[in-house]
């Protein structure tokens, strides 16, 4: 009997581990440094009609995912591009996904998108760790012929601090546990998820490998754009993660701090204190008067611009 207690015991704090860590990651991503440019509001000359030379894919991050639900993970931004005359496709990689399994479904998108247009390359707008996917997908299989651009939009490109905190605690390192995180992705629709993996590729010291081994292609134009809140107050979901941010690591969007969005040579600040979620418009409203799909098509007119 005593050996059934203790099995018991041992399956309750794996249970409780599991939910502090898929609860944790919720809030995580749903949720030498460049001086950053101000992006206000109408320094991009519009490309009107003429549109993007290239289609445009939109690669999300940890959480969100591009079956129906109950939930628009990219609110009016597709509709909103589209109504301008551009191509738009969902990268359709998994919520749960590390960067390698994503970084081949993003290929496979990519690779069906340029058969379905008949284009030779694609935009990619990603955001949080889509950017991490589609840096590693372009590195990877070689895809710098394909792919004209890449937009990182509020991606942890030097690591997550939260990361590093459910790491220490070594939440995720119980068997049992990861486990119960594979069982809890297959449910949500996933097809390759992998937490444990997941959750570890995003400290900071995981990162730093990552940056060592998988850099520019000179063939891509890259751009990194990411928002920070002025206080906890700016978006009560993530109260506590900024203060926990800011004491760690400074200014963030209540998930991603502005040092680690911050990569490359062409980095913008997103002004008007929006938060890591509410820059893919899942609210589908005005942030602060700010329209969020207006930014991606400022995004886009750059990049019609540059002859993208």
């Amino acid at each position: 009997m005593s050996g059934i207690g203790i099995e018991s015991h041992d399956m309750k704090k794996a249970c409780i581990a599991g939910f502090i860590l898929i609860s944790a990651i919720i809030l995580l991503l749903f949720s030498g440094c460049s001086s950053a440019a101000s992006i206000v509001t109408d320094n991009t000359e519009p490309c009107g009609k003429a549109s993007l030379r290239y289609p445009v894919i939109l690669a999300h991050g940890i959480f969100a995912h591009d079956r129906k639900s109950v939930i628009d993970f990219w609110g009016n931004i597709p509709e909103r591009l589209r109504e301008n005359h551009i191509l738009v496709f969902l990268g359709n990689t998994d919520a749960w996904g590390d960067y390698e399994s994503n970084a081949e479904k993003l290929k496979e998108t990519v690779d069906s998108v340029l058969s379905e247009t008949h284009s030779e390359k694609v935009n990619i707008i990603a955001h949080s760790k889509g950017g991490l996917d589609a840096r590693y997908m372009i590195w990877k299989y070689d895809y710098g012929d394909k792919v004209a651009s890449l937009t990182t939009i509020s991606t942890p490109h030097h690591g997550a601090e939260i990361s590093d905190l459910i790491d220490q605690r070594k939440i995720v390192h119980n068997a049992t546990v990861q486990k119960l995180l594979d069982v809890f992705g297959k449910l949500y629709g996933d097809a390759n998820p992998h937490l444990f993996n997941l959750n570890h590729q995003l400290t900071t010291e995981e990162m730093k490998k990552f940056n060592e081994l998988v850099g520019m292609d000179s063939r891509v134009y890259y751009q990194s754009y990411y928002t920070t809140l002025r206080s906890p107050f700016d978006d009560m979901m993530f109260f506590y993660s900024y203060l926990y941010i800011k004491h760690i690591n400074g200014n963030n969007d209540g998930v991603v701090s502005e040092y680690s969005a911050t990569w490359g040579d062409n980095v913008r600040r997103i002004d008007g204190k929006i938060s890591h979620a509410e820059i893919v418009d899942y609210k589908k409203r005005k942030i602060h008067g700010i329209d969020i799909p207006g930014i991606y098509l400022q995004i886009t007119d750059q990049l019609c611009n540059m002859g993208f």
